[in-house]
């Protein structure tokens, strides 16, 4: 039994949703780590954990990709909180 077209994403909002899980969730996932480092005083140890880390953050991303329904609005949220990590790195450093 297919689902009801009112639940179904278009194919641009399923392009965005899937880019931005993909792409903006690993360079999100890559920034928190990069300000951790930043911030804590074993940069070492982050560098080396956030192998691991960065993948799990990474899917934990990729699903809260499709948890709103407009994709530029995850798009925005994702852009947003890299550069705000990238400007606190930049800063602090």
């Amino acid at each position: 039994m297919p689902a009801k077209k009112e639940y179904l994403a278009s194919k641009s909002q399923r392009a965005l949703k899937i880019t931005a899980g993909l792409l903006g969730g690993y360079f999100l996932a890559i920034s928190i780590h990069m300000l951790l480092a930043v911030l804590l005083p074993y940069r070492i140890e982050v560098i080396i954990t956030g192998a691991f880390s960065v993948f799990l953050l990474w899917t934990a991303f990729m699903v809260t990709a499709f948890l709103v329904r407009n994709g530029w609005v995850v798009w925005g949220i994702y852009l947003v909180s890299i550069l705000f990590c990238a400007w606190l790195v930049y800063f602090l450093k």
